[in-house]
């Protein structure tokens, strides 16, 4: 991450020397609009097969038009579009590339010319408010929101009857109480509640978010550490869950699937893409079910309600623009069908409002003992807080991690966010 911020700050210092030239580029180009579509996306199981529906389902449309569709880690694009952007050229960029929604605007504000602009191309209505702030620029839509991070929170029901608890006991909970009945399931069945990895604060992200807050204010620039609220309660309760022994530690990708899968923790707080995950251990069939995630206790603005991740799709301004965006508008802008397509063959669950109508849905899940989970994280993503996730989410987690560190250790927490502000403020000028 510190090297992707790092090329960043560089390709800031670029740009204005490069401003003028990249226009230059473009229109001393081929200028003529091709027949053929090229796409970068990552993971081949999820958005990759999403795109490849998307393309089957836009040939009724147009046969005419060739989507390539090709696969880069995460990484690799995010790097290739810094290298390209700030040197003003386009040549060998794709049509459209998949943005991670935390690191749209890093990418809008510092090359706002490279995008084309999609207002009027989709209605922005029909998406969840959350995702319209990250995508967009200036009133302006440039990003075609696509999945949903939504978060709820994965139960084993056994677990809780065992601590003499139902799954309707556990509605609209706040984290203290899902620490309280944490420590009666602990004791009843001696599993604690959740994994975490300590270099990791997707929980302190979905904390926050649950109450409108974020790592910078509303400008999306401004450090805001010290001074939030929301960020100084959720410290609290991400300390008070390890001091109740609640939390299993793990480090990598594996062990917090076995964590859950091997029946070692009785809850998973995350997002929905995780389902398939839990799913995979089908001898826990009928053992689960899942429910809003807790709000932070105390604070007036927080809901049962938040996000982990996210992306969505961008269009290049470059020759074939307007077939792009033609492409995305027809299929992940406006078609209900092709959303239930994408939820029977891959299980994502988009930010498109319409599609929650549909049968996929509204269908039940037989692992879950019956419930209608799709519908219900569709229903939880409209109630997400919008937030602006700014220019700066990963580079202030890495200071962020090692104050929390410090201050799990016996660091004052005020004095833990004092000092994470300071330095996020030194190095983000």
């Amino acid at each position: 991450m510190k090297k992707v911020f790092a090329l960043f700050l560089v390709s800031m210092l670029l740009l204005t020397a490069c401003s003028s030239g990249s226009k230059s580029d473009q229109a001393s180009g081929d200028s003529k609009d091709s027949n053929k579509i090229t796409v970068w996306a990552w993971d081949p199981n999820f958005n990759i097969k999403a795109m490849n529906i998307a393309k089957d389902t836009y040939a009724s449309e147009n046969k005419d038009v060739q989507i390539n569709i090709v696969e880069n880690a995460q990484a690799d694009i995010i790097q290739k579009l810094n290298t390209s952007l700030s040197s003003g050229t386009t040549k060998g960029l794709p049509n459209i590339v998949l943005i991670e929604d935390y690191r749209a605007q890093s990418f809008l504000q510092a090359y706002p010319d490279m995008f084309h602009e999609l207002t009027g191309t989709f209605k922005a209505e029909d998406f969840a408010d959350y995702k319209i702030a990250p995508t967009s620029l200036d009133g302006k839509n440039y990003g075609l929101p696509f999945d949903t991070g939504v978060a709820g929170l994965y139960v084993r029901t056994d677990y809780l009857e065992e601590a003499g608890y139902k799954v309707e006991d556990l509605q609209g909970i706040d984290w203290n109480q899902y620490i309280e009945i944490g420590k009666k399931v602990k004791e009843a069945t001696g599993k604690q509640m959740l994994t975490q990895d300590p270099n990791d604060l997707g929980l302190i992200r979905m904390m926050i978010q649950s109450a409108g807050a974020w790592y910078t204010k509303e400008d999306g620039k401004t450090p805001n550490l010290k001074d939030s609220e929301e960020l100084k309660v959720a410290m609290e309760v991400y300390k008070e869950l390890l001091e109740a022994d609640l939390v299993k530690p793990v480090s990598d990708w594996s062990q917090f699937l076995a964590g859950f899968n091997s029946g070692d923790v009785a809850t998973v707080p995350t997002g929905n893409w995780i389902t398939p995950s839990v799913k995979a251990e089908a001898s826990q069939s009928g053992k689960w079910a899942v429910i809003p995630f807790p709000k932070l206790p105390g604070v007036e603005n927080s809901v049962n309600a938040s996000n982990l991740g996210g992306s969505s799709w961008y269009v290049l301004n470059v020759p074939g623009k307007e077939k792009a965006a033609d492409f995305l508008a027809k299929t992940f802008g406006s078609n209900s069908d092709f959303y239930q397509t994408l939820n029977t063959e891959i299980g994502a669950i988009g930010t498109y409002k319409p599609a929650a109508e549909g049968e996929a849905y509204q269908s039940a899940d037989e692992f879950f003992g019956g419930q209608k989970i799709i519908s219900d994280f569709s229903k939880w993503t409209e109630e997400i807080p919008q937030v602006n996730y700014g220019l700066h989410t990963y580079a202030i987690e890495d200071l962020l991690v090692v104050e929390t560190q410090n201050y799990i250790k016996g660091k004052d927490l005020d004095k833990a966010l004092e000092d994470a502000q300071a330095q996020a403020e030194t190095q983000l000028k």
